[in-house]
């Protein structure tokens, strides 16, 4: 029988908080302990007075600008040294690439204990999209560097470990994502949410879910719904999720349906009764919403890229076009909506390619990659 571990999480985003991210370290958080395993978790503090869980560590953090939802991590170096001197974990798992998170794999470094980091969210991609293109330059090279610092940096693509390869960064593995195929399924449709939504029986119901934010590249979406709604009176567009842009986007579309961030059955229930799903961002490392989608049983459209380019078979399971080629996506939308027996044929095989994705299979992965840091950061501190 193996030895449990015991590992400090570094996060600096976690839930009730809503995105891909906290979902994933979640995941693996608990699929961890349920192998077993102790596991640390050091994270913000989300509300001023929040008492910590058993196995928490809180610290302070300050609003992300822009998405009063969230916080960032201030430095805690010497608060983490401290307590890991008191209680050392066998590895430290850094998730996020903020103050919080450089200050732990400082304060690891110094203590000799192996560190392994996560690549979750393409931060210098982000730029383009909030009028600041000149800083990706600056951005990149402090991902490298923070990467560069760790034993290890899990990716969840074969492509993205490729490209951070390429870089210089050592330890690259890839661990992937998963989907709870029992939660998200074609089962869950309801016709009764349908018709909240303003769809008739006969009506095509066209979603999104994911932040509504500048970075999600949703004029995308916009586009396509127009050249949807130009040919089909009976479509109607839906928004679930929240963030900085859905106030002008609701604003511009009184007529789409805007559904705010929605959660486990609920959110598995607009995922079912949908006819279709757009998904246009170029900033994801992975993108869980495509998995959960193809889950649900829908159709899928995106760009050849994440998690898209990992498992969708173009014309097989759902279809996806070049990166960035705006045109090509707005005219799969159309052919899509125009199609029941192609919307048909492809969700069902979407559902069937993604059932083997199981998180017990990701939690293994990761469990092995942070014994293999362990065992490279023990020989690189020696």
């Amino acid at each position: 029988m193996t030895q449990p571990l015991r590992i400090a999480v570094v996060t600096e985003t976690h839930p009730p908080e809503v995105n891909g991210v906290a979902m994933t370290v979640l995941r693996l958080i608990n699929g961890m302990r349920a192998r077993g395993h102790n596991i640390t978790v050091v994270r913000p503090r989300q509300q001023r007075r929040e008492t910590p869980l058993e196995h928490e560590w809180l610290v302070g953090g300050l609003p992300l600008p822009g998405y009063p939802g969230l916080r960032f991590g201030l430095p805690a170096s010497g608060y983490l040294k401290r307590g890991w001197l008191a209680q050392r974990p066998d590895a430290v798992h850094v998730v996020t690439e903020g103050p919080l998170g450089w200050s732990a794999v400082q304060a690891a470094r110094k203590l000799g204990i192996p560190v392994s980091s996560g690549y979750h969210t393409n931060f210098d991609r982000y730029s383009r999209h909030y009028g600041a293109s000149v800083l990706k330059p600056a951005i990149s090279r402090w991902l490298r560097h923070f990467h560069r610092s760790a034993d290890a940096t899990l990716v969840p693509t074969p492509e993205l470990a490729g490209e951070l390869g390429a870089q210089g960064i050592p330890g690259v593995r890839v661990v992937g994502r998963g989907v709870d195929t029992a939660l998200f399924s074609p089962m869950r449709r309801d016709p009764a949410l349908r018709a909240r939504w303003g769809v008739a029986h006969d009506g095509l119901a066209v979603l999104y879910v994911g932040r509504i934010a500048p970075e999600k590249n949703l004029t995308v979406v916009e586009a396509a719904f127009r050249k949807i709604a130009a040919q089909h009176k009976n479509a109607r567009m839906v928004w679930v999720g929240d963030g900085p842009a859905r106030a002008a986007l609701a604003r511009a579309h009184p007529d789409h349906h805007f559904a705010g961030a929605r959660y486990g059955n609920d959110l598995a229930t607009h995922y079912a009764s949908a006819d279709l799903f757009l998904f246009p961002s170029l900033t994801e490392t992975f993108g869980n919403v495509t998995v959960e989608a193809m889950a649900s049983g829908l159709a899928v459209l995106a760009y050849d890229c994440a998690a898209a380019a990992l498992l969708i078979r173009n014309g097989e399971n759902g279809l996806k076009v070049r990166e960035d080629d705006r045109a090509a996506f707005i005219d799969a939308a159309v052919q899509i909506a125009s199609n029941e027996d192609l919307r048909a044929r492809l969700g069902e095989a979407a559902r069937s390619s993604v059932l083997h994705l199981g998180w017990d299979t990701v939690v293994a992965d990761f469990e092995t990659s942070l014994r293999d840091t362990i065992a490279r950061g023990g020989v690189r501190a020696a």
